[in-house]
């Protein structure tokens, strides 16, 4: 099974994310990830969507998303062509004996410490899925209180812009 992540330049209007939502329910597609928030024109907001499924699936799942009046312009975020991040706020349990290798282990990370309290700490980090994951796991022999994923978000590398000129 493949990924692809859609970056959709949609109007800002309401009831927009009902109605792509609603395509992938009616059609039977689970959305991995989805974020979404206005761009710099306030006429327009971008969502980043991210599916999983066979190639023809994938492909069914791009026309479809494209095909909708809300839907302005439409890219697939490939590796190596765009930059892609996720951001996770994780709460860690910590005493005495933990708190130094947690934050050694942020360190390493690059992570930044965001909240201290006597028994926990919050973490924020920003990186691409597999840091996270990674990051995740060597957390694993600490008490992860809660944690919460922003899901991915992303832009194409260099020069290419959505629409580039049109929305002015």
């Amino acid at each position: 099974m493949k990924k692809m992540v859609l970056s959709v330049l949609v109007e800002n209007t309401s009831g927009v994310l009902s109605r792509i939502s609603g395509l992938f329910a009616r059609r039977g597609y689970n959305i991995d990830s989805l974020t979404v928030s206005e761009t710099e024109n306030i006429e327009f907001s971008r969502m980043t969507i991210v599916v999983s499924g066979e190639d023809e699936v994938l492909e069914q799942i791009r026309k479809q998303v494209s095909k909708l009046v809300d839907v302005k312009e439409l890219s697939v975020l490939k590796d190596g062509e765009s930059v892609c991040r996720e951001l996770i706020l994780c709460k860690v349990g910590v005493g005495a004996e933990s708190r130094q290798q947690v934050l050694a282990v942020a360190d390493i990370f690059r992570a930044k410490i965001v909240d201290v309290s006597s028994d926990s700490m919050i973490i924020e980090l920003t990186g691409n899925q597999m840091k996270l994951d990674a990051f995740i796991d060597l957390l694993e022999g600490f008490e992860i209180k809660e944690l919460v994923r922003t899901g991915i978000t992303g832009l194409t590398r260099g020069r290419a812009d959505m629409l580039a000129g049109e929305l002015e």
